[in-house]
C-alpha cells in the first residue's frame, strides 16, 4: 500500500521478542508517559506451564497500566496488553483480543507471527509493529505483513539486540521502515503516537 498524506494515525502499537526483549523493554517502556494514547500489545515467549511474572516484572518498567489480555477484551488506550502463557493472543476486526490454543508456531504459544498479522489484518495501516531481540524467526513474517497491509516496522538494530536471529531475520524476509538502535525506540513510540506514520524520523535519520 501506498504511504502518503491520506494515511491513518497509527492507533496500534504491537511487540514482540524473546530473549533479551524483557531486557530491550526496560530501556523502552520508561519513555511512553502515562497518559500515551494507544494500546500495546505485547507477546513474549515463555514457558507454557510456569506462572508468569512479567506482568508484575513490567509493571515496574513504565507507568502504563499493565495487564494480561483477556479473551473478548476490547483494547484501550494507555494499557498494556500481555499474552497470557500458553495461548496464541488475537486481534479481532472488531478491535478486541481473542485467545487461542492453536498449535504451535516456530515452537511457541503465543507466537510473535500470529499477533502481528491479526492486528494488521484488524487494524491495516494504523498498525505499528515492533520486533525486538529474539533466538528465532518469529514475527519475521509478522511484520512483512504489517508492511504489506501498509502499517509501520520497526526492528530493534542487530547490533543492540541480546539475541540477533529473531531482527536479522526481519531484514532478511522483509524491508522495515525503521531499525532502531535500543535507545532511539522509546522515542520512536512517541513520536507515533503523535505523528501521521509518513512523517516518522527515526532519532538517528535526522530531526
Amino acid at each position: 500500500m501506498t504511504r502518503g498524506m491520506e494515511a491513518p494515525r497509527i492507533e496500534l502499537i504491537v511487540m514482540g521478542g524473546s530473549a533479551g526483549a524483557l531486557l530491550a523493554l526496560g530501556s523502552i517502556l520508561p519513555s511512553l508517559p502515562a497518559d500515551f494514547p494507544l494500546p500495546i500489545a505485547l507477546v513474549l515467549h515463555v514457558p507454557p506451564t510456569k506462572p508468569s511474572y512479567l506482568v508484575e516484572a513490567l509493571r515496574q518498567e513504565c507507568e502504563l497500566r499493565v495487564k494480561e489480555a483477556e479473551d473478548k477484551e476490547p483494547l484501550a488506550p494507555a494499557t498494556l496488553y500481555v499474552a497470557p502463557p500458553n495461548y496464541h493472543l488475537l486481534i479481532e476486526k472488531r478491535r478486541e483480543f481473542s485467545l487461542s490454543a492453536d498449535e504451535l508456531v516456530h515452537f511457541s504459544r503465543p507466537a510473535i507471527d500470529v499477533l502481528f498479522e491479526s492486528a494488521a489484518d484488524a487494524y491495516g495501516p494504523a498498525t505499528l509493529g515492533l520486533l525486538l531481540s529474539g533466538a528465532n524467526e518469529d514475527g519475521a513474517r509478522g511484520i512483512a505483513r504489517i508492511q504489506e497491509q501498509g502499517g509501520i516496522s520497526v526492528v530493534q538494530s542487530p547490533e543492540t539486540a541480546s539475541m540477533a536471529t529473531m531482527p536479522e531475520a526481519a531484514l532478511r524476509i522483509a524491508k522495515p521502515d525503521h531499525v532502531a538502535a535500543l535507545p532511539d525506540i522509546g522515542p520512536l513510540l512517541v513520536q507515533a503516537s503523535r505523528r501521521p506514520p509518513h512523517s516518522l524520523i527515526s532519532p538517528g535519520e535526522g530531526a
